[in-house]
């Protein structure tokens, strides 16, 4: 247990609270797609993909206790989902742990407070999951049992896709620990008002990213924040 939390302890629970609820719908043989409960936040998975059970998922994501009043609460404030390729599909798949070489798809939608509103900035969307600048991973890497190394940066580019959002997408490798070199690919935006930050992670090994970057790129273009109207 304590194992587990450790490896987890590279997710970032500093970037705030969400919108609640999440459904899942199949449109084709060929993808799932994947939106949250507003409509305005969705994605595609190959239909092969399974998703992952949500209580196993809040818990290696969080560290809390599915039964807490924190955890309670936080379910009702964060939306969150995760698809894995692996025939077995495991939280424990977020960082690379046995993943027999398949890759991992994370996605989360955080509700903004009002002090977090005035705080957040593009750094902020970068570390949204996983420490990505320096600051932050020489802060995390002074956790004991910390499991991420030889960070790699492979590209990084700042978003601006119309209707008020901004965001960033980031590529970088890290070395994690009993599962080799893993490549994450991340893109998050924040709403034009500034309330909701929706954030995209995907992962596999290296050889794997490299061999698969096409298909990964579908997926990463595939997620889409629309403004919401009425």
């Amino acid at each position: 247990m304590e194992r587990s939390r450790a490896r987890f302890a590279v997710i970032s629970m500093a970037v705030i609270p969400a919108m609640v609820g999440g459904l899942t719908g199949c449109a084709g043989p060929e993808f799932t797609y994947v939106r949250h409960d507003d409509g305005q936040t969705y994605f595609k998975v190959p239909a092969a993909w399974r998703k992952v059970d949500q209580e196993a998922l809040d818990r290696a994501t969080t560290g809390q206790d599915p039964e807490s009043a924190t955890a309670r609460l936080r379910r009702r404030l964060v939306w969150s989902v995760a698809y894995d390729a692996n025939v077995t599909p495991s939280a424990d798949h977020l960082l690379g742990y046995g993943t027999g070489d398949e890759p991992f798809v994370f996605a989360r939608v955080d509700k903004l407070l009002p002090d977090q509103r005035d705080a957040i900035s593009l750094n902020g969307m970068r570390d949204a999951i996983i420490p990505v600048t320096k600051a932050l991973r020489e802060e995390y890497a002074q956790l004991p049992g910390y499991p991420l190394t030889d960070f790699e940066l492979l590209a990084d580019e700042v978003l601006a896709p119309g209707d008020g959002l901004r965001g960033v997408h980031v590529r970088f490798n890290y070395t994690v620990g009993g599962a080799g070199t893993q490549t994450f690919d991340l893109t998050s935006y924040l709403a034009g008002d500034g309330d909701q930050i929706s954030t995209l992670l995907i992962r596999c090994s290296a050889g794997c990213y490299r061999r698969r970057a096409a298909e990964f790129d579908g997926i990463a273009q595939s997620f889409k924040v629309k403004r919401l109207t009425g």
